[in-house]
């Protein structure tokens, strides 16, 4: 199976849902000209043009806000975050809004809307681009939260998370975005991943090491490890979706 990078495989996910759905549209700051902060919608505005990758002004309450409105409309817009960080200043949008929209209106208006971003540490950014809010936003109801480890998982993930109809917040991470890894070729069909349900990365015996994004793999290097050094069989266990949280694997 071919490798590709873990960005790659979220700019193809973008790239065929933009082709199989007119309504998918890419917004935020820098997504179109520059390709992205990390790159990751890289040559998307040159194929797709203004109508379908949108910049947006520095002001997430504004872009987010714009999105969710959208969203309400029928449109199944992919929103940049350049930090999950930033989430701060569109709090409002993204609890209130569209986490509650579909409630309040008894079922009658979806908020089919992905958030999406790296949600990282360790890179010397600083404190205020470190945040890692997964598990706050799993905590209001009505919204979906992810956080794939791996290429193919960022590419089956992606494509199902603009699919969905209710909110879906991705946590990326700068550190996997140039992570290789082998992914399905287009070629070889629709290729989707399942919110809520989790994968088993490391088959073992002993004892079973849990987590989701980037710590995957560091579990996955604990085990050798483990194994190694200490003769304990661990098995590895990918959450990749916090919320829904897939409890049977646990």
């Amino acid at each position: 199976m071919r490798e590709i990078e873990y960005r790659d495989a979220l700019n193809e996910a973008f790239d065929e849902e933009l082709a199989r759905d007119e309504n998918v549209v890419l917004m935020g700051e820098e997504v179109a000209q520059y390709n992205g902060a990390y790159k990751v919608t890289r040559g998307l505005w040159d194929k797709w043009g203004d109508k379908r990758v949108v910049d947006t002004p520095i002001s997430e309450a504004g872009f987010i806000g714009m999105g969710i409105g959208a969203s309400m409309l029928g449109i199944r817009p992919v929103m940049e975050l350049m930090f999950w960080s930033f989430h701060s200043v569109a709090f409002d949008q993204l609890v209130n809004n569209a986490a509650c929209c579909r409630y309040m209106s008894g079922g009658l208006i979806n908020v089919p809307i992905v958030m999406r971003g790296p949600a990282n540490g360790g890179t010397n950014v600083g404190a205020t681009h470190s945040h890692t809010p997964e598990g706050l936003f799993a905590a209001f109801p009505g919204l979906k939260v992810c956080s794939p480890a791996t290429p193919a998982d960022a590419k089956g993930m992606m494509k199902t998370a603009i699919r969905d109809n209710d909110p879906v917040y991705v946590m990326e991470n700068t550190t996997l975005y140039g992570n290789v890894g082998e992914v399905p070729d287009s070629a070889e069909g629709d290729f989707l991943i399942p919110l809520g349900k989790a994968d088993i990365k490391r088959e073992g015996s002993d004892i079973s090491l849990i987590a989701h994004g980037a710590s995957v793999l560091r579990c996955l290097e604990a085990a050798e490890i483990l194994t190694s050094e200490h003769n304990i069989n661990a098995e590895v266990v990918d959450l990749r979706s916090i919320r829904p949280l897939d409890q049977d694997a646990i």
